[in-house]
C-alpha cells in the first residue's frame, strides 16, 4: 500500500514537506503523533490523526505514538484564544494511562519490524534542567523564526505567556530526540500542528548542522462539518473514546445523526472500508436515502473498532428499543446491568412504591412519573393516551383509566414512550 496515495484518494493529506514521499517510498519509516493528556480519553477530534498512524502501520511503516507527559504540563496554544487551565501531575498521569489503553485498540504492537511504540516525552525531559534545554535547544531557534508561527502571531494581541510560548521548542525538542534515538523521521499531526511540526525539522536541521538531513512532516485537514458547526461535539458536550464518559450507545448514535452531505468524507477518514466499498455504499445510499446506509455503514465500522463488537451490539440494541420496532421481548432480554448503558441521557425519574400503589390508572401513573417533564398535567397525559401516543414498555396504551400493572415491571424500570422519540424511563 503506497501511503501518501492512501491519504491522497481518503482527503487525509493536507500538506508534507519537499521529499516525505519519497523517503516513504524508499524504505520504511518511522513516524509519530503526539497526543497531550489534557483529558483522561481522547475524543474523536484525535480519531482523524490516530487513522494517519493507522494507515502508516497498514503501509508497512513503524508507527510511535508520543503521549506528552512533559507538554501536556504546559498545553498547546495552537487554536485557542486563552491559556489553559493547568493539571496536576496526578491527574496527567491518570490521563496518561488513559490515553495509553485507547491507543492499544488501533496500533498493533506486536507486529514484528513495524510494531508500534508508545513513549513519553516525560522520560527524557523529567532530568533535563531548564538551562540544559536552552542549550540543546533555545540556541538553535531565533525568536524571530518563532513569533513567525501562526499560533504564536494568532494570539500576540490577547497576551501569550512563555511558557506557551516555549511549546513548539519543547515539540521541536520530541522530534530531535525521536530522531537521534528512534530512528523517526516523520512527524505527522493535523493541519493547525504544521507550525509546530515544522519547528521540529528545521530544530533537526540546524542541530545536525548540515543540509543532508532526513526530517519530514505532514498533516492531515482539520475534520468539518458542511452545516459550519464544530466536528465531535454533541449536545453534551465533547464525543469520547472511553464509554464511561460517552457511552456506546451516544457514540453509535452521534455517527447515526451524521448528515447525509458529510458521509462520504467521514468513510474515507474514519473507516477501513476500500475506495470500491466505499462507492457502493455511496450509490446504495443514493438510491434509497431514507435508509440511512451511510450512516449505519459507519456507525458500525467506528464502534466496532472503538468499543468492541459487544458494545455495538448493545448501542442497536439500544437504538431499537427507543427509536425502532423493538417489541416488548426485546425490552425483556435487556439485562439489569445494561439498561443505565442503554438508557443513558434518557430523561428519566423516580417513583416510590408507595406512589405507585397510590396510582389508580395509567394516567396518574404518567401524571406523578413525569414530573411535569413529559406530560405538564393529568389531562395532557389523558390526551395523548387517547390520541394512541403513549407506549408502555413497547406496547400500546389505548384507556387512560386502565388500571395498572405489575407486570409493566422491568426490573424495577417502565419505559414509557411518547410519540417515537420522547422517552421517559421510570426507576421504581
Amino acid at each position: 500500500m503506497n501511503f501518501i496515495e492512501e491519504l491522497r484518494w481518503r482527503g487525509m493529506l493536507n500538506d508534507m514537506t519537499p521529499g516525505t514521499e519519497e523517503q516513504l517510498q524508499k524504505e520504511m519509516t518511522a513516524g509519530y503523533i503526539g497526543f497531550d493528556p489534557t483529558a483522561a480519553s481522547l475524543h474523536i477530534g484525535n480519531l482523524a490523526t490516530i487513522m494517519l498512524l493507522v494507515h502508516l502501520q497498514r503501509a508497512g511503516h513503524k508507527p510511535f505514538a508520543l503521549v506528552g507527559g512533559a507538554t501536556g504540563m504546559i498545553g498547546d496554544p495552537s487554536g485557542r484564544s486563552t491559556e489553559r487551565d493547568y493539571l496536576s501531575e496526578e491527574t496527567l498521569r491518570r490521563n496518561q494511562e488513559g490515553i495509553r489503553s485507547q491507543l492499544t485498540r488501533f496500533l498493533h504492537f506486536d507486529s514484528g519490524a513495524n510494531a508500534a511504540e508508545m513513549v513519553n516525552n516525560y522520560d527524557w525531559f523529567k532530568e533535563m534542567t531548564f538551562l540544559d534545554f536552552l542549550r540543546e535547544a533555545g540556541q538553535h531557534l531565533t525568536v524571530n523564526y518563532m513569533v513567525a508561527k501562526d499560533s504564536v502571531k494568532k494570539r500576540l494581541e490577547t497576551g501569550l505567556s512563555f511558557m506557551e510560548f516555549s511549546y513548539q521548542l519543547l515539540q521541536g525538542y520530541d522530534f530531535f530526540w525521536l530522531y537521534k534515538n528512534k530512528g523517526v523521521r516523520l512527524q505527522m499531526g493535523g493541519s493547525d500542528q504544521w507550525g509546530n511540526i515544522t519547528t521540529g525539522t528545521e530544530l533537526i536541521r540546524r542541530k545536525e548542522g548540515r543540509e543532508e538531513y532526513h526530517a519530514y512532516a505532514l498533516t492531515t485537514p482539520l475534520i468539518t462539518k458542511a452545516d459550519g458547526t464544530k466536528f465531535g461535539k454533541s449536545a453534551g458536550g465533547n464525543v469520547w473514546l472511553d464509554p464511561a464518559m460517552t457511552s456506546p450507545y451516544q457514540f453509535y448514535q452521534f455517527w447515526l445523526n451524521a448528515a447525509d452531505e458529510d458521509c462520504g468524507r467521514f468513510m474515507r477518514v474514519f473507516t477501513l472500508l476500500t475506495r470500491e466499498e466505499i462507492e457502493e455504499l455511496e450509490r446504495q445510499h443514493q438510491e434509497a436515502p431514507h435508509l440511512r446506509i451511510l450512516q449505519k455503514a459507519i456507525a458500525k465500522d467506528v464502534t466496532i473498532r472503538v468499543h468492541s463488537q459487544a458494545g455495538y451490539d448493545l448501542a442497536v440494541k439500544a437504538s431499537d428499543v427507543l427509536f425502532g420496532k423493538a417489541t416488548l421481548d426485546t425490552l425483556r432480554s435487556i439485562q439489569i446491568d445494561e439498561f443505565d448503558t442503554i438508557f443513558d441521557g434518557v430523561p428519566q425519574t423516580e417513583i416510590s412504591a408507595e406512589e405507585l400503589a397510590n396510582s389508580k390508572d395509567i394516567t396518574d401513573l404518567l401524571s406523578i412519573a413525569s414530573r411535569g417533564e413529559v406530560y405538564a398535567s393529568k389531562g395532557e397525559a389523558r390526551r395523548a393516551i387517547t390520541q394512541n401516543a403513549v407506549s408502555i414498555n413497547k406496547t400500546k396504551v389505548a384507556d387512560p383509566a386502565a388500571p395498572l400493572s405489575l407486570e409493566w415491571l422491568q426490573d424495577r424500570y417502565i419505559l414509557v414512550s411518547k410519540g417515537k422519540k420522547n422517552h421517559l424511563l421510570k426507576k421504581v
